[in-house]
């Protein structure tokens, strides 16, 4: 890639650090899309001893790209977004990756509807460990952040995608109780 175009593609991308989630920090801030992709990433990397015989790099690529249409769109929670806003995020995709050298383009375009699909042990892992990252987010931040949809979410949001390994049902189950016991340190306040 030239340095030109890999400066322009930044720039498009950058908008990831300036888009904020519907997460909030520890510290009582928005969470931009770019730091949920960096911990995902991040969680990837450290389950890797979990997962010895999965392409743990195309996991980890995955966890990188997979908010690239938020770079166009920003960031709309899973439980308002609609049919409408996932085919503008997949135009937004197709759009960004034009604007790399083909044979990125063309291993993006892969990866992104590898993750689509779900058939494969990498993207199962993927989609798992996306949801997971944001149920670990709102246990982090103040209960005070939460819409009263999140009390049931925190329970149940990503169970479906963690069923297909014995350890993410594990981590599931973990986070579950971490988030039953800080609705119920709330309740006693």
């Amino acid at each position: 890639m030239k340095p030109r175009e890999l400066i322009d593609f930044l720039a498009k991308v950058e908008k990831l650090k300036c888009y904020t989630r519907h997460s909030w920090t520890s510290t009582g801030r928005r969470e931009s899309v770019a730091e949920h992709s960096w911990r995902l990433s991040l969680m990837a990397l450290l389950c890797r001893d979990e997962y010895p015989d999965l392409d743990m790099e195309k996991v980890i690529k995955m966890c990188l790209i997979h908010d690239f249409g938020e770079a166009v769109t920003g960031d709309i929670p899973s439980f308002y977004k609609t049919d409408a806003d996932e085919d503008k995020e997949d135009v937004a995709v197709e759009k960004l990756l034009n604007y790399l050298p083909p044979h990125y383009d063309a291993e993006f375009t892969e990866l992104f509807a590898e993750m689509e699909s779900l058939e494969t042990p990498e993207a199962k892992l993927f989609k798992a460990l996306d949801n997971l990252e944001v149920v670990v987010s709102h246990n982090e931040a103040d209960i005070s952040t939460w819409i009263p949809l999140e009390m049931t979410e925190q329970l149940i949001y990503g169970e479906e995608n963690c069923q297909w390994s014995p350890w993410t049902r594990e981590l599931r189950a973990v986070l579950k109780q971490d988030s039953l016991e800080k609705m119920d340190r709330e309740l006693k306040k």
